[in-house]
């Protein structure tokens, strides 16, 4: 049996398979993006990612595989899933509204959205049947949507218009009532504010003067404790600002710049600590302190608190670590799993598209990240004598030495690496 692939090579396989593999290379190295928890059950884990979304069933013990051939979502990664009580799984992707009824195993884009990007999804707090999404497509009418059976029907709440894109929705957890959406038009970028569920909107706009040419304004939290308290973020000659209003969005006024692109925002239950992130860091900000940079994670963030837990993204090729909870604010953190971790395709039915797609492409993945080749999701069964053996991994007795010397190849990769994806995300929302 060979021994296990040094994390140093993964890295170097994974830019050498990526470099012959053009399906993944668009998303730069294999990283989970975001995560969401089922409601009412903290059994059930999906995490988004830039090679579809891995899910667990058993409390973030073991982790499987949803191809986005299996979603039929292409490069599209949506921000965040929703995971209803009953089981019903949602999100938007930046262009098909997605949905799984049978635990993440068939998945169908709504058909009502089929001419527009659908750029956000927002539920009620306390009823999952009433939804809300915005549109965001250039050159088309797009608005705000609201359902009221749980995403199967939708009804415009704000009338079309051809010049508007909206990049956000978010309700109130403290008056469901409340609602905000960020958007731009001809006439600059704005927040529309409801009062009263969707029913009727109020144009508040954003000239944000104090920054040279901003652009990309997209609301990120409401706070828990308060309605008239919300966080969004805006971009502006390279740097990536924070922005709160306490004012129910009339104005905004800056809380943190970075020159990372800000990604997320989650909040506190009390409303008085928020964390931000970006692809590299994530930081912390408590009520009357500056934010400031938390040691971990240091690289690829993404904040989720549930309850008194917080849960981060991070990044294997840094800390050995994709996915973490914390139970102190961030400080510290106790992995849940790596992505060499995960143990293939997502276990589904016959004729389901996840078991059609997905355990056929998990092997090429599976060299990428480190993880066991087989799936018994139906295409390889492990050997008898252990774990298959991984592409490149080094004969009994030799040793790649890349953890010896200076040290400068990884350091050197993982700075490359980083930096383009940084430079990759700019240059999209430079053409957003």
């Amino acid at each position: 049996m060979k021994t296990p692939t040094p994390p140093c090579w993964r890295l170097l396989l994974a830019l050498l398979v990526l470099r012959a593999a053009p399906a993944l290379a668009h998303a730069g190295l294999p990283e989970t993006s975001n995560l969401s928890v089922r409601r009412g059950s903290q059994d059930d884990l999906i995490a988004g990612a830039s090679f579809g979304a891995v899910i667990s069933r058993d409390q973030g013990q073991t982790w499987r595989w949803i191809c986005p051939e299996g979603m039929g979502i292409g490069a599209w990664r949506p921000e965040r899933y929703f995971w209803s009580t009953g089981g019903d799984l949602l999100a938007a992707t930046g262009n098909p509204l997605v949905r799984s009824t049978d635990g993440g195993c068939t998945w169908t884009s709504h058909p009502f959205f089929k001419d527009t990007w659908v750029t956000h999804l927002a539920v009620h707090p306390t009823d999952e049947r009433i939804m809300f999404v915005t549109t965001g497509k250039p050159s088309v009418g797009n608005g705000i949507y609201r359902s009221e059976d749980g995403g199967a029907s939708w009804t415009v709440v704000l009338p079309l218009s051809t010049e508007a894109r909206y990049s956000a929705i978010r309700i109130a957890p403290s008056d469901p009532r409340r609602l905000y959406a960020s958007g731009q038009d001809l006439a600059g970028m704005f927040i529309s504010r409801s009062d009263d569920g969707g029913q009727t909107w109020t144009r508040l706009p954003q000239p944000l003067s104090q920054f040279l040419r901003p652009y990309d304004l997209i609301l990120l939290l409401v706070s828990e404790a308060s309605p008239e308290v919300l966080w969004a973020r805006v971009s502006a000659q390279g740097y990536s600002y924070l922005l709160k209003s306490t004012d129910g969005g009339a104005t905004m006024t800056q809380a943190m710049e970075t020159a990372d692109v800000i990604v997320g925002a989650e909040g506190s239950a009390d409303g008085r600590t928020v964390w931000v992130s970006t692809p590299v860091h994530m930081y912390r900000g408590r009520e009357g302190e500056d934010f400031s940079e938390l040691p971990l994670p240091n690289g690829n963030a993404c904040a989720l608190r549930v309850g008194e837990v917080l849960y981060g993204c991070g990044s294997s090729w840094v800390h050995e670590w994709a996915m973490a909870r914390s139970s102190n604010e961030g400080t510290t953190w106790e992995p849940i799993f790596n992505l060499n971790g995960i143990q293939g395709a997502h276990v589904c039915p016959a004729g389901t598209s996840v078991q059609q797609f997905c355990p056929s492409r998990w092997p090429q993945l599976a060299a990428i990240l480190g993880a066991p080749s087989y799936s018994d999701g139906g295409v390889e069964a492990p050997p008898d004598g252990g774990p298959s053996e991984q592409p490149g991994d080094p004969l009994p007795g030799e040793s790649c030495g890349c953890r010896t010397g200076t040290g400068l190849l990884p350091t050197a990769l993982l700075f490359l690496t980083l930096s383009l994806g940084r430079r990759s995300r700019r240059h999209a929302e430079r053409r957003s």
